[in-house]
């Protein structure tokens, strides 16, 4: 079990609730005198670790939990395809030019290459693009697969793994985001994408079960 050391503001949070449960978000920021976004990572914390019981449209409940525990009852049992999204991909062969428009058009961090048999076969990042647009290349010609990491240094998560599981892929390998594959049952070394999770669908969650 890994325990947790819970600071002074999240201390006086619990107290709060324990006082007056159930409490909004609103009247424990009116209680400590600050914004409702300062305490969002408190109570994302005080929340995932089971401390507090958030209810949608009601409040912060205390639940009595004694020992801190990092995997929270709000997280332990979702996995990645319950918030994974869809991945953004191209073809291997598609020029770098092509794919800085597709990467801006669609808003995210980093893409996802596949083969001509629809494989995951590398990733390209904001910055693997902004070095191929100084180095003196014609990006109108010159394929993203001439680029991209390559498998099988790109790191993947499967739909069925836990949500830290992801999380702590991510920020140990410092990346925006990570594909999500499933395996071919007669071929482990060859794999579909089948979502991307990323900082952002992370975030989301942990804003979810503390936004009442």
């Amino acid at each position: 079990m890994n325990i947790i050391q819970l600071n002074q503001r999240q201390l006086k949070i619990i107290d709060i609730v324990k006082a007056n449960e159930p409490i909004t978000s609103e009247c424990i920021a009116a209680n400590l005198n600050v914004t409702r976004a300062t305490l969002r990572s408190d109570l994302a914390i005080l929340t995932m670790t089971g401390i507090l019981d958030a209810r949608p449209k009601v409040g912060y409940f205390y639940s009595g939990v004694s020992e801190i525990n990092l995997i929270g009852n709000k997280i332990k049992d979702k996995k990645v395809k319950d918030i994974m999204s869809m991945p953004i991909v191209v073809k291997k062969d598609t020029n770098i030019y092509d794919v800085i428009v597709t990467m801006f058009l669609s808003d995210v961090g980093s893409i996802f290459i596949i083969d001509d048999d629809e494989n995951l076969c590398g990733i390209v990042s904001r910055k693997d693009l902004l070095k191929a647009t100084i180095g003196g290349g014609d990006i109108n010609k010159m394929p993203i697969g001439m680029i991209m990491t390559r498998t099988p240094n790109v790191i993947t998560v499967s739909q069925e793994e836990g949500i830290l599981v992801a999380a702590k892929k991510i920020i140990e390998h410092e990346v925006d985001s990570i594909p999500v594959i499933e395996e071919h049952e007669d071929d482990p070394n060859q794999a579909k994408v089948i979502g991307r999770m990323s900082k952002t669908n992370i975030t989301k969650l942990f804003l979810e079960l503390t936004d009442n």
